[in-house]
């Protein structure tokens, strides 16, 4: 069983960056693909943003972020990281890691609920 917390949430101005890490616990971290994802303000569901396979050689991407985000991960660390630049005031969301061995429920959009772990997430503010 693996546990997930994320960090690196905060407030940034319209065209910044920031990178969230998602700290993982527990065994075999390395085996599992993880996923980044968001909640949007008065918004129910959560969507996809980004994801790496256990290797960290394969990789996906939200077309909202293509281009501005970049995932990768350090598994001698046990770490997931999304370094997000050139913010708009629309990524504003809570930001969670999630990590299951199914690569198909990683990249699912909307998210698949029963992913193996999910952490609490980290708030992220794009002032305009």
């Amino acid at each position: 069983q693996v546990q997930l917390v994320e960090s690196g949430g905060g407030l940034v101005q319209t065209g910044g960056s920031l990178r969230l890490s998602c700290a993982g616990s527990g065994q075999f971290f390395s085996d599992f693909n993880v996923g980044w994802f968001r909640q949007s303000p008065g918004v129910e569901e959560r969507e996809f943003v980004a994801a790496i396979d256990w290797s960290g050689h394969g990789t996906d991407y939200a077309d909202s972020v293509q281009g501005r985000f970049t995932i990768f991960r350090n598994n001698a660390k046990s770490t997931v990281y999304l370094q997000m630049n050139n913010l708009r005031p629309e990524d504003t969301a809570v930001y969670f890691c999630g990590a299951d061995g199914n690569w198909g429920r990683i990249i699912a959009n909307p998210p698949y609920k029963g992913l193996a772990a999910w952490g609490q997430g980290t708030l992220v503010t794009v002032s305009s």
